[in-house]
């Protein structure tokens, strides 16, 4: 399984949702930075289990071990190694022979030969993010020292509602009927200079894409108003060009996302991911048995989210730091 994504601002993801441990490597730091964990450790747990009814039970602390990487309280400019304990695993409720509708289990057992890890869904878990929100906790730190650059991401929308005090409501209801929603989250990212990424193959578009996708249950993504600006003409979309007050380029308009030709234009980088339901209910669903290759009706069992979405918010703002990295 090739785990691996960048080529300035590396990371290496590696562990099983039911493992002994989860972690990432870390290539690419510049010596002698001084992380803030203090402010990892925030953002971790703003991704972590078990903190309200609508969240899995599933509860780990997602305390992180440094092993490589830093002395005296600074990088070294070797690979940074960060390992996290799994603590609070029940593999029992889960089966070989019954891949889930909608998870990767089918794929998974088809590519590997049936020898992948199928507990919790095993390399292919959302536990699998909390490595990537600690790698993102460090990138937007070097962002925001080199330029000021602040991400930030919100749910707008829960199962086509886009009212926030319904959310929980939605998300509740789900859960009591063993059910399951998504949603969608926007990111913005204020700051980032004119001129990152390249034209064609590597566009900024292209980067923070594909780090979007690695992020389980995405299966949609758009930057400024995406989707929309095909059902629009193109003056209505034109994003006019001006100077401010301070006589700087400006934009009157950013219905491009902050992105022309791959490329940031200094505008504010806006786009939107789509996350789906969570596949894993307790809703009886069709599969079939591996074993004998019959077709079974099954209540798949486990601790899971019945909505995703919110503990997705620090991990869309964490990819979206890890790519832009690539820039500095």
């Amino acid at each position: 399984m090739n785990s691996q994504w960048g080529k300035k601002f590396k990371i290496s993801v590696f562990g099983e949702s039911h493992g002994d441990a989860i972690g990432v490597v870390i290539g690419g730091l510049p010596a002698g930075f001084e992380p803030d964990f203090t402010e990892v450790r925030r953002e971790l747990q703003r991704r972590a289990p078990g903190q309200s009814d609508n969240a899995t039970p599933r509860r780990e602390a997602d305390e992180f071990e440094i092993l490589s990487g830093m002395l005296d309280g600074r990088t070294t400019g070797a690979p940074l190694m960060a390992l996290c304990r799994n603590t609070d695993v029940r593999s029992r409720d889960y089966e070989r022979h019954l891949p889930r509708p909608g998870h990767a289990d089918l794929a998974a057992a088809i590519k590997y030969g049936g020898f992948n890890d199928y507990r919790g869904g095993g390399h292919f878990s959302g536990r699998l993010t909390a490595p990537v929100v600690f790698a993102g906790a460090l990138a937007r730190q070097l962002l925001r020292n080199a330029h000021g650059i602040e991400i930030s991401a919100d749910i707008i929308e829960i199962r086509g509602e886009r009212s926030p005090d319904k959310f929980d409501d939605i998300i509740s209801a789900a859960r009591m009927a063993g059910d399951s929603v998504g949603g969608i989250i926007e990111c913005r990212v204020r700051g980032a200079p004119a001129g990152w990424g390249e034209p064609i193959f590597h566009s900024v578009e292209s980067s923070v894409s594909a780090l979007l996708f690695s992020i389980p249950a995405v299966k949609g993504v758009e930057f400024g108003d995406g989707f929309a600006l095909a059902r629009r003409l193109g003056s209505e979309v034109s994003d006019g060009i001006t100077v401010d007050n301070n006589g700087e380029i400006a934009f009157l308009a950013n219905h491009n996302g902050g992105i022309n030709g791959g490329i940031t234009n200094g505008a504010e980088l806006v786009f939107r991911a789509a996350i789906k339901p969570t596949p894993t209910i307790s809703i009886p669903q069709k599969t079939v048995d591996l074993r004998t290759n019959e077709p079974v009706t099954h209540s798949f069992t486990g601790r899971h989210d019945p909505c995703i979405v919110p503990r997705a918010v620090p991990i869309v703002e964490a990819v979206a730091a890890i790519a832009l990295a690539q820039y500095l």
